[in-house]
C-alpha cells in the first residue's frame, strides 16, 4: 500500500502452438480479464469524445487484433503490460489511507533485454532505474507460436477526494439520465391517455348505462336490453380450464410480491452492488417466501370457481412455473458445463435451490392454500344462469387473437426503454443501478396493464362476449411476446454473438425472463378486470 511499483516482472514465457491458439481464441471472442482489489472491480476508463466525462468498462480485454502498417494480414496482440492506478483517500485523523478506486491501462509491448534471460535481467523497454515507463508508442507484443512474452505491471497511487463511503458512485453513475427521464415522460403520456380512457368509460358510459338500466321499469323496455347488462347471467360463469387460470394467477401474485419487495429494498439502498449476487439471492429468497401468497390467491379463486380439491390446485401452483423454469435453467446450465466454463452453477447450489423450493416454498404454498380455502367464498354480484347464452358474431377488431395482441403493445411500450438499459447491463458488462427509475417504470407498467385490460374488457362485454377470464389474463400478458421479439431484435442489432452455445444461452435466458413477465403482467390485467366486472355488475339492479 502506498508504495508505487514500476516494471515489476510477473513472468516470462515462450508460447507453444496450443497456448498461442488459446490466446488467439480469447482475443477473437473479446474475452475480458476481471480483477478485484478491496472488493472493487477493476475498470478501464474510456474518455468520452464529446464531454469531459469518462465511461468505465468492467475488466480489460485480453488483447486486440490489428495490422502492421503496410500489411493487410490480421495479427493478434496481447496486453502484457498493465499500468494500475489505485486511487486512495487519506484519512487525516489516523494517517492511513483507504482504497477508493481501481483503474488500469493495458498495453501491448514487445519487451526487450540484453543477453540471456534470467531472474535478474533488466528490461530495456521498461526500466525503473532509468525511469523509463511504457507508453502506447512501443511496438506491440504479437501472439504466435514460439513468441516470447514477458508480463509486467506498474502500480501508482493517486490521492483522491472520493470518500470511502461513496467509492461506488463512479461505477454506478449513469451517463444517460436524460434518456431515462424522456422514457418516463413518454410512458406517463401513455398512462395518462389510458387512464383518461378508463375514467371516461367509467364515468360517462357506466353512469349513463347504469342510470338507464335502473330506470327500465316497464316490461317492454326490459326486453330490449343492450350492451354489457345482457350478459349479466353469464359473466361470472367459470371459464374452461379454470384450474390452470387459478395456478397462473397464484404464480403471478407470487412473482408480483417478489418484484415489489425487491424493488423497495433496492430503492431504499439495501442491495449494495458491492455485495456480489445480493440482488439474485434476495429475489430467490423472496420468491420462496411469497409461496404463501401464491397458495392463498389460487385457492380463493379456485373456491370461487366451485372447486373442491384445494390440495391439488395448491400442488399445481407450487410446481408448474418453478418446474418449467428450473428445467430450462438446468438445460442451459448443462450447456455451460459442457463448455467447461467457470460460469456454470455448481451442483451444490442447484441442490440448495431444490431444497429451498421443496423445503420452504411448497409447504408455504400449502399453508396459504389452506387459509385461502377456509375463507368464505367470494360471492358473485349477479346470479349465473343455468344455460349459457349464445355469443353473437364479433367484429374483426374484437376477435380474441386481435384484441389480445393489441393489448400487449402499450404495456411493452411503457417499459421498453428501461428494458433496453437492463439488457445492456446484463449482456454488455455495464452496471445497472437506477432502481429509482425502475420503480417508477414498474408503477407505470402496473397502471398500463390494468387500464388497457379494463378498456378492452369493457368493449368486449358491450359486444355481448362474456368470455373475459382468460382474455383479461392474456391481453396484458401478451406484452411478454413483444418483450421476447425485442430481445431477438436486440440480439441481432446490438450483440455480436457468433457461437451457437452463446446464442442458445441468450435466447434461453430471455425466454425465462419473458415467461416471468407474462405471468406478472397477465395477473395484473386479470385482477384489474376482475375488480372492474364486479364493480359494474354490482351497481345495476337486475330483476
Amino acid at each position: 500500500m502506498r508504495e508505487p511499483q514500476m516494471c515489476n516482472v510477473v513472468c516470462h514465457m515462450v508460447l507453444d502452438k496450443k497456448t498461442a491458439k488459446a490466446f488467439k481464441e480469447k482475443i477473437e471472442d473479446e474475452y475480458r480479464v476481471n480483477m478485484i482489489l478491496d472488493n472493487l472491480p477493476l475498470v478501464v476508463p474510456i474518455p468520452k469524445t464529446d464531454q469531459d466525462s469518462v465511461v468505465y468498462q468492467d475488466g480489460f480485454p485480453v488483447g486486440l487484433k490489428g495490422q502492421y502498417i503496410g500489411s493487410t494480414e490480421e495479427k493478434y496482440f496481447i496486453h502484457n503490460h498493465l499500468t494500475f492506478t489505485v486511487k486512495i483517500h487519506k484519512d487525516l485523523q489516523i494517517d492511513s489511507s483507504r482504497i477508493v478506486g481501481f483503474e488500469v491501462k493495458p498495453f501491448s509491448v514487445k519487451h526487450e533485454y540484453e543477453g540471456q534471460w534470467n531472474e535478474k535481467t533488466r528490461l530495456t523497454t521498461c526500466d525503473p532505474h532509468a525511469k523509463r515507463a511504457v507508453t502506447s508508442s512501443e511496438s506491440p507484443q504479437e501472439v504466435d507460436d514460439n513468441k516470447e512474452i514477458i508480463f509486467t505491471y506498474d502500480v501508482e497511487f493517486q490521492e483522491s477526494d472520493i470518500k470511502w463511503a461513496s467509492r461506488w458512485d463512479t461505477y454506478l453513475l449513469m451517463a444517460d439520465d436524460q434518456i431515462h427521464w424522456f422514457s418516463i415522460v413518454n410512458s406517463l403520456m401513455i398512462v395518462l391517455f389510458l387512464s383518461g380512457m378508463v375514467a371516461m368509460i367509467m364515468l360517462r358510459t357506466l353512469y349513463r348505462d347504469i342510470s338507464k338500466y335502473n330506470q327500465l321499469e316497464t316490461q317492454e323496455e326490459a326486453q330490449e336490453e343492450t350492451g354489457w347488462k345482457l350478459v349479466h347471467g353469464d359473466v361470472f360463469r367459470p371459464p374452461t380450464n379454470s384450474d390452470l387460470l387459478c395456478v397462473y394467477v397464484g404464480t403471478g401474485v407470487q412473482f408480483f410480491g417478489m418484484i415489489l419487495v425487491t424493488m423497495i429494498f433496492a430503492v431504499l439502498g439495501f442491495l449494495s452492488p458491492s455485495n456480489r449476487g445480493g440482488l439474485m439471492t434476495a429475489m430467490l429468497l423472496l420468491w420462496v417466501f411469497m409461496g404463501l401468497f401464491a397458495g392463498y390467491s389460487s385457492a380463493r379463486l379456485y373456491k370461487m370457481f366451485k372447486g373442491t380439491e384445494w390440495k391439488k390446485i395448491t400442488l399445481k401452483t407450487a410446481f408448474l412455473f418453478p418446474a418449467t423454469v428450473f428445467a430450462l435453467f438446468f438445460v442451459l446450465n448443462a450447456l455451460i458445463w459442457g463448455q467447461k466454463s467457470s460460469g456454470a452453477v455448481p451442483f451444490g447450489t442447484m441442490f440448495a435451490l431444490v431444497l429451498l423450493w421443496f423445503g420452504i416454498s411448497v409447504p408455504l404454498a400449502f399453508v396459504g392454500g389452506y387459509i385461502g380455502f377456509k375463507k368464505p367464498v367470494i360471492e358473485d354480484p349477479v346470479k349465473t344462469n343455468k344455460i349459457p347464452r349464445q355469443i353473437p358474431e364479433q367484429p374483426w377488431y374484437l376477435k380474441p387473437a386481435f384484441s389480445i395482441l393489441i393489448g400487449g403493445i402499450l404495456p411493452f411500450g411503457a417499459v421498453f426503454i428501461e428494458i433496453f438499459f437492463i439488457l445492456t447491463s446484463i449482456w454488455l458488462h455495464q452496471f445497472y443501478y437506477i432502481f429509482g427509475f425502475l420503480f417508477i417504470v414498474f408503477v407505470i407498467l402496473i397502471i398500463t396493464c390494468a387500464a388497457i385490460t379494463i378498456v378492452l374488457c369493457y368493449f368486449q362485454l358491450c359486444s355481448e362476449d362474456y368470455l373475459w377470464w382468460w382474455r383479461s389474463y392474456l391481453t396484458s400478458g401478451s406484452s411478454a411476446l413483444y418483450l421476447f421479439l425485442y430481445a431477438a431484435f436486440y440480439f441481432f442489432t446490438k450483440l455480436e454473438i457468433t457461437k451457437p452455445v452463446s446464442g442458445v444461452l441468450y435466447f434461453g435466458y430471455m425466454l425465462i425472463v419473458s415467461y416471468a413477465f407474462f405471468v406478472l403482467t397477465g395477473t395484473i390485467g386479470f385482477y384489474a378486470c376482475f375488480w372492474f366486472t364486479r364493480l359494474i355488475y354490482s351497481s345495476v339492479k337486475i330483476d
